[in-house]
Formats: structure tokens, sequence, C-alpha cells
């Protein structure tokens, strides 16, 4: 596991064939095709439909992942709706041998900022493995404060904040805050104005890493233009985009089948 992350993390997509079953040799196809470009993997996250995936179809991601990351650090998102459940599986996710968790706040819309700052506590002190925050509203229904933020940051072991508030002002405001911890940009619409950051995490990287890496290195209103268009071409934008996602990566010829999870569990 590096000292510290920045750069390109993908929220890695969840291959599935018309069954439901997690297909190794897509996920193995899908890390080849970003590898050069990235600096971690993120499976099981929102992108991978994390919030949805059985505990089988999770712990095949995980188990993939990690078997053909061939050196990159493995972050396993954990979408859970309390910490019980998330302390459970973050435990499966240290045996299966990730490098990190990125976990949510528990679900639930009268979720106080004290019971976020215990949610983590509680998982720091279940279990050693290192923590990424997700910050963000439309699955968990709640978001994390700013002075929590920092509260947050001094329990040993946060090693990075998935910032997907939707509000630059604050990403920057976070960014700058002083507290070692590095902070990645979750929308691509964002990045021209989220100055400070460390890195970025979104599904873009799914298709073109390398363009995610340019914007970082050179922030520019044009380069964010671009980054638009090809997110709108791409479906990113759009409230399923990892179905278009996965369509683009299956047009390419990356992931044998661009299955969601919906159409799989329908079948």
């Amino acid at each position: 596991m590096p000292d510290t992350y920045s750069g390109t993390v993908v929220p890695l997509i969840t291959p599935l064939d018309e069954h439901g079953t997690v297909d190794e040799q897509s996920v193995a196809r899908l890390l080849d095709h970003v590898r050069s470009e990235v600096s971690g993997l993120m499976p099981a996250l929102t992108s991978g439909e994390g919030w949805k995936l059985d505990a089988r179809q999770w712990q095949d991601i995980v188990t993939y992942t990690v078997k053909h990351a061939d050196g990159l650090p493995v972050l396993a998102g954990i979408q859970l709706p309390d910490t019980a459940a998330v302390i459970d599986r973050a435990r499966t996710a240290a045996e299966i041998g990730a490098d990190a968790v990125v976990v949510t706040t528990p679900f639930g819309a009268d979720v106080t900022q004290d019971q976020i700052v215990a949610h983590y506590r509680a998982i720091r002190a279940a279990l050693d493995i290192p923590i990424f925050l997700y910050n963000e509203e439309a699955l968990s229904g709640n978001r994390i404060e700013f002075d929590t933020l920092l509260w947050i940051c001094e329990i040993p072991g946060i090693v990075g904040i998935k910032e997907s508030s939707g509000d630059a002002a604050f990403t920057r405001k976070m960014a700058e805050a002083g507290t070692g911890i590095p902070v990645f940009e979750g929308w691509e619409n964002l990045l021209v104005d989220a100055r400070g950051i460390q890195g970025f995490i979104g599904p873009l990287a799914n298709l073109e890493p390398a363009l995610c890496n340019a914007m970082l290195v050179d922030p520019t209103p044009d380069r964010q233009a671009e980054i638009n268009t090809v997110c709108e071409r791409y479906g990113v934008f759009r409230d399923d985009w990892y179905r278009w996602v996965k369509k683009e990566l299956h047009q390419r010829g990356v992931i044998s089948s661009p299955t969601t999870h919906e159409e799989a569990t329908a079948a």
C-alpha cells in the first residue's frame, strides 16, 4: 500500500454475465485496460453497483480485483446501511487482501454528525484495515459536515476522502484544510473548480483514465469542456451511468457482457 494516495483511482464497474455471476476474465481485461493510467482500484463502490451486489457478488469482485491487481492497491467499496454490517464486510475485505476499505456514512436522513463520527471510530476499533471516507448523499441520505470531516481525519488509519458532495467550494475547503489526508474529487464536471485536490475517483476512469490524468495535470476550462463532452457521449452524467459505461466497455471488447445487476436479477 502506498504511503499516500494520489492521481486517478478507478471505481470499477462490476462485470456480470446474464446470470448475475461476476465474470473473472472480464475483470482481468478491465484491469489491463486501465492499469497503466491509474494509481488504485476501487471495486464494489457505486459505479460497481456496490449497494446492489449480494454477498457472493461482492466477495467475487473484490477477490478477482485483488487477484489481478498486479501491484496496484485495492480499495474495497462497502455500501451497507449500518456499522455492524460494514465491520463484518470490512473484515472479509481484509481477509481477501484488500489494502483499504471505502466506507459511506450509516444510511438514513436522521443520522447525526456524532453518529457518523462514532461509525468510523467503531470500524477502526474493530479492525486494523485503513479507511477511505466516501462523502456522498445520494445513497446514505446524509453527508459529512466540514467540522465532522476534520474530526474524522484525526482517527488513525484514515487514508483518503472521496469527496462527492457535489459542492466544489466544499471540496476545495477540505483539500486546503491541512489534514494530511488526500482529497479526491468524485464528480467529473467539477474537476476544474476543485483546486487543491490530490486526485480523482469517478466512473469515466473505467473508459478514459488517461484523459482523467490529463485533467488533473492541466485543469483548464478547455480540458474541462473536453471531459464534459466525453461524459455526455458515454452517458456518464445519466442517473444510471454504470449501465452506459458497461455498454461502452462491452462495445470495445473489454467486458463480455453489458449486463447490469437489475437485468441479471430479472432474467
